[in-house]
């Protein structure tokens, strides 16, 4: 069984558990397991009361298994302070029905970190699409966060040795966007590591999603 943390699109496989990423104002509740969250790039002010009220009615769904993708970008032209009240309100939703929150983080690891602990944030935050280097890997999961590696593995033959420092027990895998099969991107994993990928993506799944 292959377990993809993040995609946009279902591949209807049964050796497949993916979790599928939502925006609030286009939910498809009858999905086996997906995630519902405020993309940054997708802020939109007058309806966010509207978008957090709906991923607060889905998030209450058994099939519902996270808060996400939701977080920070400094690289777009949304003002930061605005982003990380967005992002802060998605967290106390988060908080308030333990589930774990899936992060778009670019150019803003500190500023993650900074709300993470300032707030004290019990449940498990997972930065997705990881594509930096061990420094930030290391300041990441020294705050408690997961890592879930994707395209970049496929694309950044250097990621793979930031990718065989981690922590087994912080590392998830997925898909996003690419047209890559999940496959290819645990066989990419698998090359860079000496434990059995699957068994601790599966074991991290379980653990994290409460499956």
């Amino acid at each position: 069984m292959f377990y993809n943390l993040h995609t946009h699109v279902s591949v209807n496989r049964l050796d497949v558990f993916e979790l599928i990423n939502q925006y609030p104002n286009q939910v498809n509740s009858s999905l086996p397991s997906f995630s519902v969250g405020i993309h940054p790039w997708y802020i939109v002010s007058e309806n966010l009361q509207i978008d957090l009220d709906a991923i607060e009615s889905n998030i209450q769904l058994q099939n519902c298994l996270a808060v996400g993708e939701c977080g920070l970008d400094k690289r777009i032209e949304t003002d930061l302070k605005f982003q990380k009240n967005v992002f802060i309100e998605q967290i106390k939703i988060a908080e308030k029905y333990n589930k774990p929150l899936i992060l778009h983080c670019v150019a803003a690891y500190q500023e993650a970190i900074q709300i993470k602990k300032d707030l004290k944030v019990q449940v498990p935050m997972v930065i997705h699409g990881f594509s930096k280097n061990y420094q930030v890997a290391k300041s990441l999961i020294d705050n408690g966060f997961y890592l879930s590696f994707g395209k970049y593995l496929l694309r950044n033959p250097e990621l793979s040795d930031v990718f065989k420092q981690i922590p087994p027990e912080r590392i998830f895998l997925e898909t996003d966007m690419i047209e890559e099969t999940i496959d290819l991107v645990y066989q990419k994993a698998q090359s860079a590591v000496d434990f059995d990928i699957n068994q601790v993506v599966q074991n991290n799944f379980k653990r994290v999603f409460n499956l």
